[in-house]
């Protein structure tokens, strides 16, 4: 279990000892906790998302008298390609680029108002946070609370700077180490349990119980007067897992990114460098071989030898466009394929696809996204027990989080005019409600359908308007 996260088993274990018989937990075994937590791929999985690809760190390198150095004159671009991000968001906007339909197996109303009074719309643009996030990083954590207004909140917790620690026998979360940085010189820590949270500090690489804490260890939240404490009675993190390895995409397909980075930057240095003609001299004496890389690369010169004569010749500098652009597209093709995306390119999309087309265009997209949603689910489920126990707690309402359940509306091109065409075809087939269901420009169906008896109203009422008048006889 903690193998994954490159922890030493035995102080680990230690841990969940000392959380078990309710001891203070050991500031040196949080110390190594901490050392040990190894980031490097979810911090990598930002930076491409951000742009900052390993082409930006690239040196080119020259040898002088036989030894390796940086060479600082050489033309060095440094082109990224930003495919990571495509992947993510498109990703992202094919989960949630609809919101997500929250329903009852009831059908009981009530609690799903109550469920969106507490939640709010904050949770619109918490979702694709929380997909763009866990695929980056392989997960990420949310963090249910209760605010000082005694309201139900929740905040998302960067996986990169959240330390789990599981039961080996049951799986289940037993410790949770979240830090941030105060400042440069001062490290937060907080060690939170299924009853309470303590709060250190590290300075200089020691760690220590944070003094300026009045309540240390602290309850998970109080009651409205701050008089009792409360607790969830279990941690109140959530985990969103990308994947069941807890992988961030950017694994499966970073070395061809990283190949097409170069190749684009090597092409783009050599058209840097290249000039339509070189010129070559013949009859003057021979130099050394920095002496030629130096006027070749300023003066686009070369000096050689002749046997006879002297004179000047030109050679035409060629560049194998041709392999590049297959070697670039190969690359590409195999970046989306192998990221499991759709490649927006026009002529792999066309102009106007079938949807027979578009279903298997997206296919890997799906399944990518298909195993993404199910993980999603089921951690959808576990935030509804602390939303459960918090109404339990304050009588807010009945709630039961097993009652709930969620849908993502996956926004999937279509052929608008062939799903159109099909929908008249199907009328006096199926129920107007279900081709109202199916209408690519219906977001509401009920909407719709009163705006349909509004129009149908008004015109009967125009025509009864018509047979009233006079006839002028």
């Amino acid at each position: 279990m903690f193998n994954m996260y490159n922890f030493d088993s035995t102080y680990a274990d230690e841990l969940v000892k000392l959380i078990e018989a309710n001891k203070p937990t050991p500031t040196d075994l949080l110390k190594q906790l901490y050392d040990s937590f190894d980031n490097k791929q979810m911090l990598k999985g930002i930076e491409y998302y951000l742009g900052k690809s390993d082409i930006l760190k690239r040196q080119i390198y020259k040898y002088e008298d036989g030894i390796k150095m940086v060479d600082a004159e050489a033309t060095n671009k440094k082109i990224v390609s930003g495919f990571h991000k495509i992947l993510v968001d498109q990703k992202t906007a094919y989960l949630a680029g609809e919101p997500i339909s929250f329903g009852s197996q009831s059908d009981n109303q009530k609690q799903l108002e109550l469920l969106q009074e507490i939640i709010g719309e904050k949770w619109e643009d918490t979702l694709p946070e929380l997909i763009k996030n866990a695929s980056n990083k392989g997960k990420e954590w949310l963090h249910p609370f209760v605010n000082e207004e005694g309201e139900f909140d929740y905040m998302i917790v960067p996986a990169e700077s959240f330390i789990p620690v599981y039961d080996k026998k049951t799986g289940d979360l037993v410790l949770g180490v979240r830090f941030y940085n105060e400042n440069k010189d001062i490290v937060k820590l907080e060690a939170w349990t299924a009853d309470d949270v303590t709060y250190y500090e590290m300075i200089n690489g020691q760690i220590e119980l944070d003094v300026m804490e009045e309540l240390n260890p602290a309850p998970h939240f109080t009651n409205a007067e701050s008089t009792e404490w409360k607790s969830w009675g279990k941690l109140p993190f959530v985990e969103f897992a990308n994947n069941n390895e807890r992988l961030g995409d950017l694994h499966f397909y970073k070395s061809m990114i990283d190949e097409y980075d170069e190749l684009v930057s090597d092409a783009q240095n050599t058209l840097s460098d290249m000039q339509s003609l070189i010129y070559v001299l013949k009859g003057y004496e021979g130099e050394d071989l920095a002496g030629f890389v130096n006027n070749l690369k300023r003066y686009k010169t070369v000096k050689v030898e002749a046997e006879e004569g002297s004179g000047v010749d030109t050679l035409n500098a060629e560049v194998p466009v041709e392999a590049y652009k297959t070697q670039s597209e190969m690359l590409k093709d195999n970046i989306f394929s192998f990221g499991q995306g759709v490649n927006p390119s026009p002529d792999i999309i066309g102009n106007a696809p079938s949807g027979v087309a578009l279903t298997n265009l997206y296919s890997l997209l799906d399944m990518k996204a298909s195993i993404l949603e199910r993980k999603f689910t089921l951690a959808l489920r576990e935030f509804m027990w602390f939303i459960q126990v918090y109404c339990e707690l304050t009588n807010k309402g009945e709630f039961d989080y097993r009652d709930v359940t969620s849908a993502f509306n996956k926004m999937l091109l279509t052929n608008e005019s062939e799903i159109i065409e099909m929908a008249q075809k199907s009328q006096g087939v199926i129920s107007r409600t279900t081709i109202l269901e199916n209408h690519p420009w219906v977001r509401d169906v009920a909407q719709e359908q009163q705006r349909l008896k509004d129009e149908q109203d008004g015109y009967s009422d125009r025509l009864g308007g018509l047979e009233d008048e006079p006839t002028g006889d």
